[in-house]
């Protein structure tokens, strides 16, 4: 289970392959109509299992704009307030339902400093994936910088 860093994680502390701690998400019909509305996506496949099943899904499913939202949190619950997302590309695949899990995993792929870059951060790519019962539902990659030793966190 995924924690909440309270410090932020020094680059030098960084090493190609680390993994990340699984953040398991229980996905109820409550969190994905709440995270839709929250997030101004009033399409009504994430809200209105009526109309989802008209459209040919078997239930509401979640939007990717709660996808995206989670893989961030995941992303920065390990490397810690200090960290910068400085790019996300993800790829949905299976939908997510209510009642299902969706367990995020991630894997450092990148860490750099690079060339010309002065502000006293590296910088690490993690690939990031999130699998629920039917396959995965995200998969791709996430850019974040962080603090280098000797280096003020700005």
């Amino acid at each position: 289970m995924s924690t909440v860093r309270a410090d932020t994680l020094r680059f030098e502390e960084i090493a190609l392959g680390d993994t990340l701690p699984e953040l398991v998400l229980p996905l109820d019909r409550t969190l994905i109509v709440a995270t839709a509305i929250a997030s101004r996506d009033y399409q009504d496949v994430h809200h209105d299992p009526g109309l989802a099943v008209e459209r040919g899904s078997p239930d509401i499913f979640m939007n990717i704009l709660t996808t995206n939202g989670f893989v961030g949190r995941f992303v920065t619950d390990w490397a810690g307030p200090g960290a910068r997302i400085e790019s996300v590309s993800i790829r949905l695949g299976a939908p997510n339902y209510p009642g299902d899990t969706m367990t995020l995993t991630g894997r450092v792929t990148t860490a750099e400093v690079p060339p010309g870059r002065d502000d006293g951060r590296g910088v690490v790519e993690v690939a990031v994936r999130g699998a629920n019962s039917r396959g995965d539902h995200v998969t791709g990659t996430v850019r974040l910088s962080v603090p280098r030793d000797g280096a003020g966190t700005s």
